[in-house]
């Protein structure tokens, strides 16, 4: 997107990026090469405009390397005026089927926090033969500079993400929960090994950290060891003895 793309805000960052990438040609000859050096499981994350798109996407990062892709349902379906995939159960459930077709990778559906009824969307993820859900995506938000009394982000509106979104992307996580049998990955907010415990307790076997890395480099190495640090007090077997400890209360 042109213009300003980010903008700090109390608690959080607002950025309308534009899912800036070369493309996923270019990713599987040019980058993922290097990617497969080091010994960790690759999910690929990818985004398209169309249904055949999204399937031609999934095709295309279906290659060795790859251990399971993330589809994006946050961006704009030109095929409904607009609309983002994600706030319409039947469209997402179309997107689901259309890369479940062409891969045998686990297919993990990122959802939308801009819906009315999330669980319903993840549901039809379910339904199309998706292998599991992760959420939430940034909320839609605004900053405002009042000197020039325009929009601070060139594209107006953008991505709210960072600890501001926690209790929502929280929240979010304990409905699905309750509403679905796939697995779920829990991010939205997570700054501290605290912050992942919670979203585990909600119901997260997984989860994701982003925004964090930009105030902390180390912060997920830094998380992951105060993890490790609560299943020793606590004297777990596992961290995921405590996926979805707070619904058996």
């Amino acid at each position: 997107n042109p213009g300003t793309r980010i903008a700090e805000t109390p608690s959080g960052v607002l950025n309308c990026i534009g899912l800036e990438n070369p493309g996923a040609e270019h990713f599987v000859r040019e980058i993922l090469p290097e990617l497969k050096k080091y010994d960790v499981p690759l999910l690929a994350n990818m985004s398209a405009g169309t249904i055949d798109e999204f399937a031609w996407m999934a095709e295309t990062l279906s290659v060795d390397g790859i251990a399971g892709l993330e589809v994006n349902v946050s961006c704009l379906n030109v095929e409904c005026e607009g609309m983002a995939f994600g706030v319409d159960p039947k469209v997402v459930e179309s997107v689901t089927k259309a890369v479940r077709k062409v891969t045998d990778k686990p297919v993990i559906v990122k959802l939308s926090p801009n819906v009315t009824d999330i669980v319903e969307i993840a549901k039809a993820v379910e339904a199309g033969g998706g292998n599991g859900v992760s959420l939430i995506n940034t909320l839609l938000g605004m900053a405002i500079d009042i000197h020039r009394r325009k929009p601070v982000l060139g594209n107006t509106y953008g991505g709210l993400s960072g600890p501001a979104v926690k209790p929502v992307a929280l929240r979010m996580v304990h409905q699905v929960y309750k509403g679905v049998t796939i697995p779920i990955i829990g991010l939205g907010g997570i700054m501290t090994g605290t912050d992942a415990i919670e979203f585990m307790m909600a119901g997260a076997q997984a989860v994701q950290v982003g925004t964090a890395t930009m105030v902390d480099p180390t912060a997920i190495s830094r998380i992951a060891r105060e993890m490790s640090e609560y299943v020793e007090q606590y004297n777990l077997n596992s961290i995921t003895d405590i996926v979805g400890a707070v619904h058996q209360v």
